[in-house]
């Protein structure tokens, strides 16, 4: 509470361009934010209005099927009786038939509805309230703020008694809310899916919630804009505080809804007059700055000293193996290895061209030792088919 503003105005509601007097601010709108509170809640509390459904008993198994068992090379799943049409013959009965019966069909003794804490749900309402004083959260919410005064918006009780939606559209409209109006009826759309033949064809954005403490008309002068909801201070709902789960939504408040917050929900001190036995969500820590927490000279002093890291020793290796390490130890070898690998690799040269030139001399052209030998073949050759053709002269 140490943080929040102390008062806020409250603007008449015939010239909302003018502050009428102030409040104090309720200990209610300081609550922690806890959105994952919100969005349990909300979740089971949405499930509360949902009607039982199921498939009948007999759908699926109406057909007079019948397995044909085996023998005739098809699975034994039951099939549909006759002939001449496209449905004899066909699977039926199985879950994984068309037209058969589904697997674990849907009971209406299914647990629809949900049991909800109510000192939670009173937690949530409390919540979701303080998110709507917040404007970066009612902005990221979607919500156009830029023309509103200040949040919280309080408007004297003389509202309360209009009946006119004229009048209520322009009262909205001096108050900064055109950009937020225009913003909701540029969102209607077609719904998308089969929704649209089910009597919610259109879509469109939440607006403003209106609170109020005593309706004397303003229920009627709200109802029939696009967007605008309103509630009485006394019956706050979540599902409209925080819709889809997500708070922070634009809230504008009557002076008498305003005043009674203390009376519903009480301070962080006291408990509340009108709901038995509830005291406000306490916040974890009162200074959520953790890190000046941790470097205050209250936490410094009673802690340990700074342990110094232990020294680093490199790990030995063999010099035998690591050259690296041999170099290091003994600069001497590493230029004997050098030079060692140098006079190798003269040698191989040298070497390389000797045998080269050897090739050249002997490996090629008609002095090659093949056809050197090969040419004592070729004379002895010739000799025998010189003794051969003598012969057979004679």
């Amino acid at each position: 509470m140490a943080t929040a503003r102390p008062v806020v105005s409250v603007y008449k509601f015939d010239s909302p361009s003018e502050k009428s007097s102030t409040v104090p601010m309720p200990h209610a709108l300081a609550a922690p934010l806890r959105p994952d509170l919100i969005r349990y809640i909300h979740t089971n509390v949405s499930k509360n209005k949902r009607q039982a459904i199921s498939v009948g008993a007999k759908v699926g198994y109406e057909t007079a099927a019948e397995s044909w068992g085996t023998g005739r090379a098809v699975a034994r799943v039951p099939r549909a009786p006759g002939g001449g049409t496209h449905r004899a013959g066909q699977g039926a009965f199985g879950n994984m038939c068309r037209g058969g019966g589904m697997f674990n069909p849907t009971k209406t003794w299914r647990r629809w509805h949900r049991r909800v804490n109510v000192t939670q749900k009173r937690h949530a309402v409390v919540s979701a309230l303080a998110a709507s004083s917040l404007p970066p959260l009612v902005m990221a919410r979607g919500h156009r703020i830029g023309e509103v005064a200040e949040l919280p918006l309080v408007v004297s009780d003389g509202i309360e008694s209009m009946t006119k939606t004229k009048q209520a559209v322009e009262i909205l409209n001096k108050l900064g809310c055109t950009a937020e109006l225009k913003r909701i009826t540029d969102s209607k759309k077609v719904r998308s899916g089969k929704g649209k033949m089910r009597n919610r064809r259109y879509t469109m954005r939440k607006g403003p919630l209106v609170i109020y403490a005593e309706d004397n008309g303003i229920v009627r002068a709200m109802r029939n804009i696009p967007g605008i909801e309103t509630a009485c201070v006394t019956r706050l709902n979540l599902l409209k505080l925080a819709p889809g789960g997500n708070f922070g939504r634009f809230v504008i408040w009557t002076e008498g809804a305003f005043k009674k917050l203390g009376e519903l929900y009480g301070t962080s001190k006291s408990p509340s007059p009108l709901k038995k036995g509830y005291r406000l969500l306490r916040a974890q820590m009162e200074n959520a700055d953790l890190d000046r927490i941790i470097n205050s000279t209250e936490v410094q002093s009673v802690l340990r000293p700074k342990l110094e890291a232990p020294k680093k020793f490199l790990l030995k290796a063999n010099a035998l193996k690591n050259k690296a390490v041999m170099a290091r130890l003994n600069p001497a070898a590493e230029e004997s290895a050098k030079r060692g690998k140098a006079e190798a690799q003269a040698a191989k040269k040298k070497r390389v061209a000797a045998s080269k030139e050897h090739n050249k001399k002997h490996k090629k052209g008609d002095e090659s030792f093949y056809k050197t030998l090969m040419k004592a073949f070729e004379a002895k050759a010739k000799e025998a088919e010189k003794a051969e053709g003598e012969e057979d002269d004679e």
